[in-house]
């Protein structure tokens, strides 16, 4: 029997975790998994562990996220097909190169890049200077954020989000559309994983990033609908300077 069946009150720290997660996932359209690992590894939980448990979780997470942005009519359908089946293809390249190569050499330059690309996007929305327009590139930012996400761990968001919203992509429907193909993609990247590990793949840490994301995915699709755009642009520009800052010291320390 499951340990967390006999002791249900095991669970609160990861429920916690994952709830905090993914109301900032949900309501930003990231760092689910900068947030939730980072809290996990500093908790003690090994990082291959923390990684499998996020992953797994996220498969479950982001469908009701998706879901819930659907009901909210956060998502852009014209962007979601043009951004969905290369974030797939990029992810399958990027879960097969993984297994090729170390992909740590390339980590520092990415996150660089996010750092500054989050205190840009925090200065337009402090300063109230978005405009609005319909983002040109977004195929190769799919194929890009899916490989990234598989083979380092993490950054659709980070990189999918922030680039529609610098080329003047709507703050909400940028949000929801990205989480909702983000559910896709993850599917796309844990299939071999929970093939691979079976009933392993959920563990205490697992379970509770689980239920904690599900419980929250609601609440953020209802705040990226109802909040201000430059105020969401403002929050999002904090997240990816901070998660990706707070990242790059650690791959350079």
């Amino acid at each position: 029997m499951p340990e967390f069946l006999s002791d249900p009150s095991i669970l609160i720290p990861f429920l916690l975790i994952g709830f905090a997660a993914q109301l900032v996932d949900g309501a930003l359209g990231m760092a689910y998994g900068q947030i939730s690992s980072t809290l996990l590894i500093n908790m003690g939980v090994p990082p291959a562990a923390a990684s499998a448990g996020v992953h797994t979780a996220e498969t479950f997470t982001t469908a009701v996220s998706g879901i819930s942005h659907v009901a909210h009519r956060n998502v852009d359908w014209r962007l979601f097909a043009r951004i969905v089946i290369p974030g797939m293809i990029g992810g399958i390249l990027g879960a097969y190169v993984l297994t090729q190569i170390h992909a740590d050499t390339a980590r520092p330059i990415v996150l660089s890049y996010l750092t500054l690309l989050g205190l840009y996007l925090f200065y337009r929305g402090v300063m109230h200077r978005h405009t609005e327009k319909r983002p040109r590139v977004v195929e190769p930012l799919g194929l890009v954020g899916g490989f990234l996400d598989a083979g380092g761990g993490g950054g659709w968001g980070a990189i999918v989000t922030s680039n529609l919203l610098v080329q003047g992509g709507n703050p909400r429907k940028t949000i929801g559309t990205v989480n909702t193909a983000e559910f896709f993609l993850t599917v796309t990247i844990s299939a071999t994983f929970i093939l691979a590990m079976g009933w392993e793949a959920f563990t205490v840490a697992t379970v509770g990033l689980l239920i904690g994301g599900v419980l929250a995915a609601p609440f953020g699709a209802m705040i990226a609908k109802r909040v201000n755009p430059d105020l969401l642009l403002t929050f999002v520009g904090a997240i990816v300077t901070l998660t990706s800052g707070y990242a790059l010291y650690r791959a350079l320390a």
